[in-house]
C-alpha cells in the first residue's frame, strides 16, 4: 500500500513538472527587430480570458486565431520601438482619467481609488497596473497604425447627405420612440433594518396625506427633499419609455401607474424592493415613428439625422481601420520571416 501511495505522488509530481515546462515553451516566436517568445502559458491566459467571457471552451482553430492576434501586436510593438514611435505614461494617464471620469458620472460622483481599482478588476480581471500596462499596449499599436496608414485613415469621409435620407428610408420602421413620461419623483428608502422600515413607511404615509393630489404640495416636497435632513430624496427622474426593458428595470407596477397619469398629475403611494415612491408626471409623449429633424433621444440634443450621420461614419470609419490594420499587418508579416509558430503546442 504505501509502495502504491508513493508511486502515485512520483506520478503526479511528474504530470505537474512535464505540464510547468509545458507552460514555459514558446508556442510562437516573433522576431521583427528582435526574438520574442509568446509561451504556452500566455496563450492559455489569453484563451481562459475569452473562455470566461463567452462561456464556451474555444476550438484549436480558435485558440490559432487568439494566438495570431498576439503576434500581431507583438509584431507592431516591435515596428513601433524599431520607428520610435511610443505613447507617453502622460498619455495613459489622460486616457484612464476619462475611464474614471466615466464611471464618475455613472455613480453622480468621484470614485474612491480603492472603488476605481475594484471596478477595473471587476471588469477586465486585471488589477490597475496590468490595466495601465495593457492601455498602453493597445495605445502604442493604434498610435503605429495612425501614423503609417494616415493616408488611409485621413481619407474617411463624412457620410452625404443622400446617404443620410436613404438610409433613414430604409431604416424607418424602426426608428420609432415608443410611448414615453417624464417623471419628478419622491423616494423614501426603507433603511438598513425593521425599525428604520418602519420609519420609512410613516414618513411616506404622511407626505401622501399632506401631498394628495396636489401637483403644488408636491413640488414643495421635492424642494424640501433636496435638504439631508429630509429623510427622503427627490427631484428629475428622466425619461420613462413604455418598453419590456424599462419594466424589467422599474417593475409592471410602477409602469401601469406611470402611463396611467396625465402630465402634471401625482400618483398614489408605490412601494417597490427598496423603499416607497411619489411620483408626478412633467412631461408626455406618444409612440411616434420619428423624423430627421426629431430628438432621437429624449433629453439630449442629438436628433435624428445626427445619429445616423454619426453611425454611417463610424462604419466607414471602421471600414478603414480594418483596410489600414490589414494592409499593416500583411507588411510586417511579409516573407514569413517576422515570426514562427509550433503548431502542436496549440492544442496544449
Amino acid at each position: 500500500m504505501k509502495r502504491n501511495l508513493l508511486l502515485t505522488l512520483f506520478v503526479c509530481a511528474v504530470t505537474v513538472l512535464i505540464h510547468a515546462q509545458t507552460d514555459l515553451q514558446p508556442v510562437a516566436l516573433v522576431k521583427l527587430t528582435k526574438t520574442e517568445p509568446i509561451t504556452v502559458k500566455q496563450l492559455k491566459a489569453e484563451v481562459q480570458k475569452i473562455e470566461s467571457q463567452t462561456g464556451k471552451s474555444l476550438t484549436v482553430d480558435e485558440r490559432k486565431q487568439v494566438l495570431d492576434i498576439m503576434i500581431n501586436e507583438r509584431l507592431a510593438l516591435q515596428a513601433a520601438e524599431r520607428d520610435k514611435i511610443s505613447v507617453t505614461d502622460a498619455e495613459i494617464n489622460q486616457q484612464l482619467q476619462q475611464v474614471r471620469s466615466t464611471m464618475a458620472q455613472n455613480i453622480g460622483r468621484q470614485p474612491t481609488d480603492t472603488e476605481f481599482e475594484t471596478a477595473i478588476k471587476q471588469q477586465t480581471g486585471m488589477d490597475l497596473a496590468s490595466y495601465k500596462e495593457q492601455m498602453k499596449r493597445l495605445a502604442t499599436v493604434q498610435k503605429y497604425l495612425m501614423t503609417k496608414k494616415q493616408d488611409i485613415i485621413q481619407s474617411i469621409q463624412k457620410p452625404t447627405e443622400s446617404e443620410i435620407k436613404n438610409f433613414y428610408e430604409l431604416n424607418k420602421a424602426k426608428l420609432v420612440r415608443p410611448d414615453t413620461v417624464r417623471f419628478s419623483m419622491i423616494f423614501i428608502p426603507y433603511g438598513s433594518d425593521a425599525t428604520a422600515k418602519a420609519k420609512a413607511k410613516e414618513l411616506a404615509e404622511k407626505l401622501i396625506k399632506d401631498i394628495g393630489t396636489n401637483p403644488s404640495k408636491f413640488d414643495e416636497a421635492v424642494l424640501r427633499g433636496q435638504s439631508s435632513t429630509a429623510g427622503y430624496q427627490a427631484g428629475d427622474g428622466g425619461y420613462l419609455p413604455k418598453t419590456p426593458e424599462a419594466q424589467n428595470i422599474v417593475g409592471k407596477e410602477f409602469i401601469n401607474i406611470a402611463f396611467s397619469l396625465k402630465q402634471g398629475e401625482v400618483s398614489r403611494l408605490i412601494e417597490n424592493t427598496k423603499g416607497y415612491q411619489i411620483i408626478k408626471i412633467t412631461e408626455t409623449y406618444s409612440q411616434k415613428t420619428l423624423e430627421l429633424d426629431d430628438i432621437y433621444q429624449l433629453g439630449s440634443k442629438v436628433s435624428v439625422h445626427d445619429y445616423i450621420g454619426n453611425v454611417l461614419y463610424q462604419q466607414t470609419q471602421q471600414a478603414a481601420f480594418d483596410r489600414a490594420s490589414k494592409e499593416l499587418v500583411d507588411e510586417l508579416r511579409a516573407g514569413g520571416k517576422s515570426f514562427q509558430v509550433f503548431d502542436k503546442l496549440i492544442a496544449y
